[in-house]
């Protein structure tokens, strides 16, 4: 292995610390943008309203049966 000098470690470390500053700023937010619901409900609309339907008549299967029971 080549000996480097200081200058050439220093010069090495701050370019590392730069990329990280960068890669944590993205990585924030993209935390963000996936922890955000209204965004996600806005991306995956289709999805949404189509599990919305099923929870309804799910749902709904449920309670009239019972009502007419009565």
């Amino acid at each position: 292995m080549a000996k480097r000098s200081a200058e050439e470690i220093r010069s090495t470390m701050e370019a590392n610390r730069a990329q990280l500053e960068l890669s944590v700023v993205k990585l924030r937010g993209e935390v963000a943008e996936l922890t955000d619901w209204r965004h996600q409900i806005v991306r995956h609309r289709r999805e949404v309203f189509v599990g919305a339907a099923m929870a309804g008549f799910l749902l709904g299967g449920l309670i009239i049966p019972r009502r007419r029971r009565r």
